[in-house]
């Protein structure tokens, strides 16, 4: 079968022999683990099944588990001991429980599909929602799971409790949503670790990948903190992540204490799935071209300027917009046919592209009206917003508005996130407050960089403004605002009247 689509339709990534040594010497040397029983619950063409073999020689017995025939074919030519048995069989379909044994230390070791229930074609378990999501969170993709998670977790609730360690190849994604399923789960641990790796030099991929280690037991309750290192220098610490009152952090020492419930909500940008046809550009008044480079004639006044997440590079944007999007409601669900006599030139455009919309996949536009977008409400309308990309790094906040006083208030994509105020002021002032130091690194240790998106609504919303005006002084602000090259604006009653309007 041919590699490439062997990793399209299986998440499937072969360890090389070289770094499955690697992995079993990290855990016999600096573990010291001893298993008596050993577990590839995705065995493949067996590399860690021979290393382990290596590394662990008291060893009893290594159950392999793979459903790809072929394969099993290879282990069972390549491996020629008694103690090892292949079974031919759906990791998924597999009784878990009837693999453990009663006594002894049990391994269980592997490199499961680096996949979403969503990306594969085949192989799939049930497709449930299996961390109980609900409302928004099921219907627009959190229940989307990655098949080597949802693997993982079984594992672990497989050997709740037993006398059990889990090692694992995994996205460090996959990993923190694992540590985070321990504590909210109660399951209990001795340690939990993630070494990471480099991935393009072991699978000539990108993406920050560890090995996720969890030692299991019926007694010791030690999964608050997780260690992270890397694998070839284990002894080093790069950071210790710390479970808290259900979020993560970053032990960081001298960061202030912003943890907390913001006063305002954090919105994310409008979600359409139709850019080709709704995003545009301006080429004169009423004259807009698409991605396809049509020219199209439209009402002004349902045409927006864009801000996307590669746009935030100044503190404040108000001027030459280099991006515009077609919005057709104010509210979720809206019914559309408005258009039909509001802007009829727009609707035409529309209705001449309704197969592109027709086809977008996502559910949430099952039922809906047509044209329908999401994202959106009275906020979306504000004159003022203040917003960060969820793409970046470092978190950089800017102010958003159209100095055009006659122009359509600026709208942001669904890579982004905002809050919406009446007034230049408050914006102005919140972009200076979050932009500074004390923000910034409190945003670092709750957050992580390797993350598609470091800063979620999630993150965000555990930012307290009070927590926030109390360590930040009207100094830090002027200072801010010079360092940010912006003429002198920010003064104490500016600052006093924010303060006082969120309590």
């Amino acid at each position: 079968m041919n590699g490439d689509i062997l990793k399209k339709e299986f998440g499937d990534y072969q360890t090389p022999r070289e770094f499955a040594d690697t992995v079993c010497n990290y855990l016999y040397t600096v573990l010291h683990i001893r298993p008596q029983y050993i577990i590839e619950p995705t065995a493949g063409i067996g590399n860690f099944i021979k290393s382990s073999l290596k590394y662990f020689p008291a060893v009893t017995s290594v159950l392999g588990i793979e459903m790809n025939k072929k394969y099993c074919d290879v282990c069972n030519s390549t491996i020629s001991d008694k103690r090892v048995k292949i079974k031919c069989q759906n990791i998924f379909e597999c009784d878990l429980e009837t693999c453990i044994e009663n006594d002894g230390e049990t391994l269980v070791i592997g490199n499961p599909p680096w996949a979403t229930n969503a990306e594969l074609n085949y192989n799939l378990p049930q497709k449930s929602n299996f961390k109980g999501r609900s409302g928004i969170e099921a219907i627009t993709g959190s229940s989307n799971f990655d098949i080597c998670e949802y693997i993982i977790l079984r594992l672990i609730e497989a050997f709740r409790g037993k006398n059990a360690v889990i090692a694992m190849l995994c996205k460090t994604s996959v990993a923190r949503n694992l540590f985070m399923e321990l504590n909210r789960t109660s399951a209990k641990a001795e340690y939990v670790k993630m070494l990471n790796f480099d991935s393009g030099k072991v699978f000539g991929i990108s993406a920050p990948t560890c090995l996720f280690v969890v030692k299991l037991t019926n007694s010791i309750n030690n999964t608050s903190k997780c260690v992270v290192a890397d694998i070839y220098y284990p002894e080093k610490i790069l950071n210790e992540i710390q479970w808290k009152d259900g979020s993560l952090f970053s032990i960081v020492q001298g960061v202030k204490d912003l943890e907390g419930i913001c006063q305002y909500e954090w919105r994310q940008g409008i979600k359409h799935d139709c850019s080709s046809v709704m995003e545009l550009e301006r080429v004169g008044k009423g004259i807009y071209r698409n991605k396809r480079k049509e020219e199209v004639k439209l009402e002004d006044k349902l045409v927006f300027p864009l801000i996307k997440s590669s746009h935030f590079k100044q503190p404040v944007i108000c001027e030459k917009f280099k991006k515009y999007v077609i919005v057709t409601q104010k509210k979720p669900r809206e019914d559309t046919s408005y258009i039909k006599r509001y802007a009829p030139n727009t609707w035409r455009y529309l209705e001449s592209n309704k197969e592109q919309f027709d086809g977008r996949k996502s559910s949430i536009y099952s039922g809906a009206p047509e044209f329908s977008m999401f994202g959106v409400g009275d906020y979306s309308y504000a004159k003022y917003k203040f917003g960060i990309s969820g793409f970046y790094k470092t978190p950089f906040f800017s102010l958003l508005y159209n100095s055009d006083e006659l122009g359509n208030p600026i709208m942001l994509d669904d890579t982004t996130y905002f809050i919406s105020f009446s007034n230049y002021d408050d914006a102005y002032t919140c972009m200076l407050l979050l932009n500074c130091d004390a923000v910034k690194d409190f945003l670092y240790s709750i957050s992580f960089r390797d993350a598609k998106r470091p800063y979620t609504k999630k993150i965000l919303q555990r930012l307290d403004f009070r927590k926030c005006v109390a360590e930040i002084t009207i100094d830090e602000m002027i200072q801010r605002e010079r360092k940010l090259n912006l003429k002198p604006y920010i003064t104490e009653n500016m600052y006093l009247n924010f303060k006082r309007k969120i309590g």
